[in-house]
């Protein structure tokens, strides 16, 4: 009789853990396919803005410049365009990252791009960097993997 007694409650816990474990499987597989569609709906939108860098880059190099483009995105819109004007303009401040910051300060109408994020085709140099920390922009993409190089920091 003990025995029975023992085993059915050996079974019962066994039963316990495997119905809790389970319930924890589905808890962690909630949190985590919600996150996962989130992050293929930001790589969808990304495509889009490095896309339109890459095009930047094209135009740099269909006349001659520096293989660079980038583009300034403000909510969910182009705010600004650089294609790498250093050759063109003969101007070494000219970089892809600087012109879109100067482009999308031009057509919005202030210096404070709070908020933007620079869609480039490679890391922004130290000082595009720092003119993007000094306008606000929240975040940098970079890369054909846009990859999210974080908030730029005024080095």
């Amino acid at each position: 009789m003990k025995s029975r007694r023992a085993l059915r409650d050996l079974r019962r816990g066994a039963l316990r853990r495997l119905v809790l474990s389970a319930a924890g499987a589905l808890a962690l597989m909630a949190g985590v396919l919600p996150r996962a569609r989130a992050q293929a709906g930001d790589a969808a939108r990304h495509r889009r803005w490095i896309d339109a860098a890459f095009a930047m880059k094209r135009l740099a190099e269909s006349w001659g410049d520096q293989s660079y483009g980038a583009v300034v995105v403000l909510g969910d819109a182009l705010a600004g365009e650089g294609p790498s004007r250093v050759v063109k303009n003969n101007d070494g401040e000219a970089h892809a990252e600087r012109e879109a910051i100067r482009d999308a300060q031009r057509r919005v109408g202030r210096t404070a791009l709070t908020g933007a994020v620079l869609y480039s085709t490679s890391r922004p140099c130290s000082r595009c960097e720092r003119v993007a920390a000094e306008a606000g922009i929240a975040r940098m993409i970079h890369g054909e993997s846009a990859h999210d190089a974080g908030a730029p920091r005024r080095t």
